[in-house]
Protein backbone atom coordinates (compact mmCIF):
# COMPACT_ATOMS: atom_id res chain seq x y z
CA UNK A 1 0.00 0.00 0.00
CA UNK A 2 1.48 3.32 -0.53
CA UNK A 3 -0.43 4.79 2.32
CA UNK A 4 -0.66 3.82 5.88
CA UNK A 5 -4.22 2.81 7.16
CA UNK A 6 -6.20 3.09 10.62
CA UNK A 7 -7.46 -0.30 11.98
CA UNK A 8 -9.79 -0.13 14.95
CA UNK A 9 -11.21 -3.45 17.51
CA UNK A 10 -14.61 -1.97 18.50
CA UNK A 11 -16.59 -3.61 21.54
CA UNK A 12 -20.17 -2.80 22.35
CA UNK A 13 -23.48 -4.57 21.76
CA UNK A 14 -24.78 -5.44 18.70
CA UNK A 15 -21.61 -3.98 17.57
CA UNK A 16 -21.99 -5.59 13.79
CA UNK A 17 -25.44 -4.31 13.65
CA UNK A 18 -24.79 -0.69 15.20
CA UNK A 19 -21.47 -0.26 12.68
CA UNK A 20 -23.26 -1.45 9.65
CA UNK A 21 -26.15 1.41 10.41
CA UNK A 22 -23.23 4.00 11.15
CA UNK A 23 -21.63 3.42 8.13
CA UNK A 24 -25.01 3.22 5.91
CA UNK A 25 -25.74 6.52 7.65
CA UNK A 26 -22.72 8.47 6.22
CA UNK A 27 -23.56 10.57 3.05
CA UNK A 28 -20.39 9.95 1.69
CA UNK A 29 -21.16 5.98 1.87
CA UNK A 30 -25.06 6.07 0.84
CA UNK A 31 -25.03 5.76 -2.38
CA UNK A 32 -22.66 3.23 -2.84
CA UNK A 33 -24.09 1.33 -0.34
CA UNK A 34 -27.34 1.20 -1.46
CA UNK A 35 -26.00 -0.58 -4.68
CA UNK A 36 -24.08 -2.93 -2.98
CA UNK A 37 -24.26 -3.96 0.84
CA UNK A 38 -20.80 -5.87 0.06
CA UNK A 39 -18.56 -2.82 0.28
CA UNK A 40 -19.12 -2.76 3.70
CA UNK A 41 -16.64 -5.21 4.11
CA UNK A 42 -14.02 -2.55 2.46
CA UNK A 43 -14.16 -1.21 5.90
CA UNK A 44 -15.60 -3.35 8.80
CA UNK A 45 -15.71 -7.02 9.61
CA UNK A 46 -19.07 -8.73 8.85
CA UNK A 47 -19.17 -11.86 11.03
CA UNK A 48 -17.37 -12.56 14.29
CA UNK A 49 -15.67 -15.46 12.30
CA UNK A 50 -14.11 -12.92 10.24
CA UNK A 51 -13.24 -10.40 12.96
CA UNK A 52 -11.73 -13.13 14.48
CA UNK A 53 -9.22 -13.74 11.51
CA UNK A 54 -8.41 -10.38 10.87
CA UNK A 55 -8.16 -9.37 14.38
CA UNK A 56 -5.19 -12.34 14.95
CA UNK A 57 -3.38 -10.19 11.99
CA UNK A 58 -3.27 -6.65 13.75
CA UNK A 59 -3.10 -7.27 17.28
CA UNK A 60 -1.31 -9.30 20.00
CA UNK A 61 -2.28 -10.56 23.38
CA UNK A 62 -0.69 -7.40 25.22
CA UNK A 63 -2.54 -4.82 22.38
CA UNK A 64 -5.81 -6.42 22.17
CA UNK A 65 -7.25 -5.76 25.97
CA UNK A 66 -10.62 -4.63 27.57
CA UNK A 67 -11.98 -1.50 28.83
CA UNK A 68 -10.13 0.80 31.51
CA UNK A 69 -7.53 -1.52 31.01
CA UNK A 70 -5.98 -0.51 28.21
CA UNK A 71 -6.48 2.97 28.93
CA UNK A 72 -4.27 2.56 31.72
CA UNK A 73 -1.62 0.21 30.41
CA UNK A 74 -0.98 3.05 27.71
CA UNK A 75 -0.84 5.69 30.45
CA UNK A 76 2.06 3.43 32.15
CA UNK A 77 4.25 3.14 28.92
CA UNK A 78 3.48 7.08 28.10
CA UNK A 79 4.83 7.84 31.37
CA UNK A 80 7.70 5.21 31.42
CA UNK A 81 8.67 6.56 28.19
CA UNK A 82 8.89 10.12 29.70
CA UNK A 83 10.92 9.03 32.01
CA UNK A 84 8.14 9.41 34.81
CA UNK A 85 8.06 5.59 35.47
CA UNK A 86 8.68 6.90 39.36
CA UNK A 87 5.12 7.68 38.99
CA UNK A 88 4.07 4.46 38.37
CA UNK A 89 5.52 1.63 40.46
CA UNK A 90 5.45 -1.61 38.97
CA UNK A 91 2.90 -2.91 41.29
CA UNK A 92 0.21 -0.33 39.75
CA UNK A 93 0.37 -1.74 36.19
CA UNK A 94 -3.26 -2.78 35.43
CA UNK A 95 -3.43 -6.60 34.28
CA UNK A 96 -4.46 -6.85 30.96
CA UNK A 97 -7.11 -8.94 29.79
CA UNK A 98 -7.34 -10.43 25.92
CA UNK A 99 -10.43 -9.95 24.22
CA UNK A 100 -9.38 -12.43 21.62
CA UNK A 101 -11.33 -15.19 24.58
CA UNK A 102 -14.22 -13.34 24.61
CA UNK A 103 -14.51 -13.77 20.63
CA UNK A 104 -13.66 -17.87 20.82
CA UNK A 105 -15.98 -18.00 23.80
CA UNK A 106 -18.84 -15.68 22.73
CA UNK A 107 -21.27 -13.83 24.95
CA UNK A 108 -20.65 -14.26 28.75
CA UNK A 109 -23.23 -15.03 30.86
CA UNK A 110 -24.58 -12.43 33.12
CA UNK A 111 -27.45 -11.57 35.44
CA UNK A 112 -30.16 -8.92 35.94
CA UNK A 113 -33.01 -8.14 37.89
CA UNK A 114 -36.68 -8.39 36.98
CA UNK A 115 -39.19 -6.82 39.18
CA UNK A 116 -43.09 -7.86 38.52
CA UNK A 117 -45.20 -4.76 40.37
CA UNK A 118 -47.62 -5.25 42.33
CA UNK A 119 -51.11 -7.00 40.33
CA UNK A 120 -48.62 -8.26 37.60
CA UNK A 121 -47.66 -11.23 38.92
CA UNK A 122 -50.07 -12.80 41.34
CA UNK A 123 -52.32 -14.44 38.60
CA UNK A 124 -49.30 -14.73 35.49
CA UNK A 125 -46.67 -15.85 37.54
CA UNK A 126 -46.95 -19.60 35.83
CA UNK A 127 -46.98 -17.74 32.46
CA UNK A 128 -44.27 -15.49 33.61
CA UNK A 129 -41.95 -18.11 34.28
CA UNK A 130 -42.62 -20.48 31.18
CA UNK A 131 -42.18 -17.00 28.95
CA UNK A 132 -38.59 -17.11 31.01
CA UNK A 133 -37.70 -20.62 30.84
CA UNK A 134 -38.32 -20.60 26.19
CA UNK A 135 -35.70 -17.30 26.34
CA UNK A 136 -33.19 -19.57 28.57
CA UNK A 137 -33.26 -17.43 31.40
CA UNK A 138 -32.56 -18.93 34.51
CA UNK A 139 -34.01 -17.69 37.82
CA UNK A 140 -30.99 -17.81 40.33
CA UNK A 141 -32.93 -15.50 43.15
CA UNK A 142 -36.68 -14.54 44.24
CA UNK A 143 -38.47 -12.89 47.00
CA UNK A 144 -41.71 -10.97 47.15
CA UNK A 145 -41.19 -7.60 48.83
CA UNK A 146 -42.92 -4.78 50.09
CA UNK A 147 -41.19 -1.87 48.84
CA UNK A 148 -40.02 1.11 50.42
CA UNK A 149 -40.88 4.88 49.20
CA UNK A 150 -37.14 5.16 48.86
CA UNK A 151 -36.33 2.18 47.00
CA UNK A 152 -39.07 2.54 44.75
CA UNK A 153 -38.25 5.63 43.74
CA UNK A 154 -34.58 4.82 42.78
CA UNK A 155 -35.85 2.63 40.38
CA UNK A 156 -37.57 5.10 38.50
CA UNK A 157 -35.97 7.35 35.59
CA UNK A 158 -35.15 10.86 36.13
CA UNK A 159 -37.59 11.98 33.54
CA UNK A 160 -40.24 10.45 35.48
CA UNK A 161 -38.68 12.13 38.90
CA UNK A 162 -38.87 15.34 36.91
CA UNK A 163 -42.92 15.50 37.30
CA UNK A 164 -43.98 15.42 41.24
CA UNK A 165 -47.18 14.20 40.25
CA UNK A 166 -46.21 11.78 38.25
CA UNK A 167 -43.30 10.69 40.63
CA UNK A 168 -45.72 10.26 43.36
CA UNK A 169 -48.24 8.01 40.96
CA UNK A 170 -44.67 5.75 40.69
CA UNK A 171 -44.07 5.51 43.92
CA UNK A 172 -47.80 5.21 45.21
CA UNK A 173 -48.72 2.29 43.06
CA UNK A 174 -45.11 0.45 43.78
CA UNK A 175 -45.85 0.16 47.44
CA UNK A 176 -49.33 0.00 47.56
CA UNK A 177 -48.70 -4.09 47.06
CA UNK A 178 -46.23 -7.09 47.05
CA UNK A 179 -44.08 -7.06 43.94
CA UNK A 180 -42.28 -10.26 43.23
CA UNK A 181 -38.31 -9.60 42.55
CA UNK A 182 -35.96 -12.35 40.05
CA UNK A 183 -32.65 -12.62 39.22
CA UNK A 184 -32.00 -14.27 36.27
CA UNK A 185 -28.64 -15.08 34.36
CA UNK A 186 -28.37 -15.76 30.36
CA UNK A 187 -25.44 -14.95 28.18
CA UNK A 188 -26.40 -11.19 27.24
CA UNK A 189 -29.34 -11.01 30.15
CA UNK A 190 -29.47 -7.32 31.00
CA UNK A 191 -30.41 -6.73 26.85
CA UNK A 192 -31.90 -9.64 26.19
CA UNK A 193 -34.35 -8.57 29.24
CA UNK A 194 -34.86 -5.44 27.85
CA UNK A 195 -35.85 -6.02 24.35
CA UNK A 196 -38.46 -8.47 25.83
CA UNK A 197 -40.13 -5.84 27.68
CA UNK A 198 -40.72 -3.62 25.35
CA UNK A 199 -41.16 0.48 25.66
CA UNK A 200 -42.34 1.84 29.19
CA UNK A 201 -45.82 2.75 27.54
CA UNK A 202 -47.85 -0.50 27.21
CA UNK A 203 -49.69 1.49 24.45
CA UNK A 204 -46.97 2.40 22.02
CA UNK A 205 -45.30 -1.12 23.12
CA UNK A 206 -48.75 -2.60 21.63
CA UNK A 207 -48.66 -0.33 18.21
CA UNK A 208 -44.88 -1.65 18.18
CA UNK A 209 -45.01 -5.04 18.62
CA UNK A 210 -47.87 -7.24 20.46
CA UNK A 211 -45.51 -9.94 21.64
CA UNK A 212 -43.91 -6.99 23.79
CA UNK A 213 -44.44 -7.98 27.75
CA UNK A 214 -45.95 -4.77 29.04
CA UNK A 215 -48.12 -4.81 25.89
CA UNK A 216 -49.26 -8.49 26.94
CA UNK A 217 -49.18 -7.38 30.66
CA UNK A 218 -49.34 -3.69 31.10
CA UNK A 219 -52.60 -1.13 31.81
CA UNK A 220 -50.55 2.38 31.52
CA UNK A 221 -47.11 3.77 31.92
CA UNK A 222 -47.30 3.31 35.97
CA UNK A 223 -48.83 0.11 35.54
CA UNK A 224 -46.69 -1.39 32.64
CA UNK A 225 -46.03 -4.60 34.47
CA UNK A 226 -42.39 -4.77 35.00
CA UNK A 227 -39.44 -3.07 36.24
CA UNK A 228 -35.99 -4.39 34.24
CA UNK A 229 -32.24 -3.48 35.16
CA UNK A 230 -31.12 -1.14 32.28
CA UNK A 231 -27.59 -1.66 31.83
CA UNK A 232 -25.17 -4.13 33.86
CA UNK A 233 -24.18 -1.39 36.37
CA UNK A 234 -27.74 -0.97 37.47
CA UNK A 235 -28.04 -4.70 37.87
CA UNK A 236 -25.34 -5.19 39.90
CA UNK A 237 -26.66 -2.21 41.97
CA UNK A 238 -30.20 -3.90 41.77
CA UNK A 239 -28.79 -7.69 42.51
CA UNK A 240 -26.87 -5.96 45.68
CA UNK A 241 -30.27 -3.82 46.69
CA UNK A 242 -32.82 -7.04 46.49
CA UNK A 243 -30.60 -9.77 47.24
CA UNK A 244 -27.58 -9.18 49.61
CA UNK A 245 -27.79 -12.47 50.99
CA UNK A 246 -26.23 -13.64 47.84
CA UNK A 247 -27.76 -15.33 45.00
CA UNK A 248 -27.86 -19.42 44.11
CA UNK A 249 -26.06 -18.40 40.34
CA UNK A 250 -23.68 -21.08 38.17
CA UNK A 251 -19.95 -20.14 38.19
CA UNK A 252 -19.91 -16.52 37.19
CA UNK A 253 -16.86 -14.51 36.66
CA UNK A 254 -18.42 -11.14 36.22
CA UNK A 255 -20.38 -11.42 39.57
CA UNK A 256 -17.18 -12.66 41.63
CA UNK A 257 -15.32 -9.65 40.33
CA UNK A 258 -18.38 -7.50 40.97
CA UNK A 259 -18.41 -9.40 44.58
CA UNK A 260 -22.18 -10.38 44.62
Amino acid sequence: MSNPVLVCALRRINAFRVLADALERLTQWREKLSKSGSLLQIVMALTPEVTFRQAILFFTETEFVTGKTWFYSHVYRLLKSLCFSHLVGERQRCHTESLFTYLQTGAQILCTVLLIKPGAWSRRLARILRKLHIEKFTVVGMKHINLKPGIASGLLSSEVKQDPAVLEAHCSYLTSDTALVLCLQRPNAVKKLIDLLGPEDPKVAQALDPSFWRAQYGISTVQNGFYGSESYQIAVRDMKLFFPEGLCYTECQTLEEEEV
